[in-house]
């Protein structure tokens, strides 16, 4: 996280482990907050890989799942990385700014994915660099989107839409509300938290982790990195693939599986009572596979009691079996509806 960012949170009364914010010391419930007030986060711990250079695009289209050509200053785009076996190293979030795409990832995934994509670059005009310099903040609720227009004036009318203003580059998400991540120079953007916290509350990481919960969003963590294929997480539904753009790594994987393969395991919102972390196993006693039930993909307190998560488990035990964490088999998962419909 940017330093002077980091000190300009810690004034505002932000409390920090490392890049991640866990809360502010006047916020009491804030993953109630989350999902019924207006709001402010800080996105640092989420890092940003800058990439540009006359081939970058073409470089960018033979990694990712999704189609790259089709992000320009007004879309932007959820993408994953993945192995030659289909499954997913790191999801992304990839926008254009001032000539360049960049690239929000979790920030423990950082180090590990820019080695690994700067080893396919070769002899490409591709630069991949980290970049702390341009700093994210997120804003939601049920008056984001008057509070936004009266600081910057047009925004994205529909999620994966964008908008360039004054400075800012602003990304429209899905959720439970209107819903924005905000990047720009630190001057702009300290001036635009102080001036939209006289009217939202500021809360920690965890309220940006429900509200991608329940907007049905997954992330790929270190504990779950190369344990999903893409449309294991929805991606298909979420617009984070797409199966007409051509080759990129693991796509033959990907493609099978869409147009050959049955699907066996997706992703679904769930409630648990018990405390989970992504990566945790599943258990049913209904499930038949013999490679476990499932698995946790990301947690964050309710805004009741006990625990939300977006979990990958057999679409059999989902649809008629009964579902667990497997340190814990006396509290069942209670499934919840997802924001979208499956195929």
């Amino acid at each position: 996280m940017n330093t002077a960012w980091q000190t300009f949170l810690s004034q505002q009364g932000a409390q920090l482990e490392g890049d991640r914010v866990t809360g502010f010391a006047q916020t009491e419930n804030e993953a109630h907050a989350a999902l019924h007030e207006d709001i402010l986060c800080d996105l640092g711990h989420h890092a940003l890989i800058r990439a540009q250079g006359e081939d970058c695009t073409e470089f960018l289209q033979g990694q990712l799942s999704n189609d790259v050509r089709q992000i320009n200053d007004s879309r932007h785009q959820l993408s994953s990385y993945c192995n030659p076996k289909g499954r997913i190293l790191a999801l992304f979030r990839l926008f254009r700014r001032d000539e360049a795409y960049y690239l929000s990832l979790p920030q423990p995934l950082l180090e590990a994915t820019l080695k690994r994509l700067r080893m396919f670059v070769l002899r490409s005009k591709v630069a991949l660099q980290p970049d702390d310099n341009l700093i994210g903040i997120g804003l939601s609720g049920p008056h984001s989107e008057s509070l936004l227009h009266g600081q910057l004036g047009a925004l994205p009318a529909e999620p994966d839409e964008a908008v360039q203003q004054q400075g800012i580059t602003v990304l429209r998400l899905a959720g439970p509300h209107p819903r924005f991540a905000l990047y720009g120079d630190l001057a702009t953007i300290q001036t635009l938290w102080q001036a939209l916290q006289k009217d939202c509350r500021p809360i920690g990481a965890n309220g940006w982790d429900l509200l991608d919960i329940h907007a049905g969003l997954p992330t790929v963590l270190a504990q779950t990195t190369e344990a999903f294929v893409p449309q294991m997480l929805n991606l298909q539904l979420v617009n984070g693939v797409n199966f007409k753009k051509g080759c990129y790594t693991g796509q033959e994987v990907v493609a099978r599986m869409q147009y050959l393969g049955k699907l066996k395991r997706r992703m679904y919102l769930a409630h648990s009572q018990c405390e989970a972390l992504p990566g945790d196993e599943l258990s049913s006693p209904q499930s038949g596979s013999g490679q476990g039930a499932g698995k946790v993909v990301l947690v964050a307190p309710s805004a009741e009691t006990g625990y939300d998560l977006l979990v990958v488990t057999e679409i059999t035990v989902a649809e008629s079996g009964q579902l667990f964490l497997e340190k814990d088999d006396t509290q069942q998962l209670q499934l919840l509806p997802m924001p979208y419909t499956f195929e």
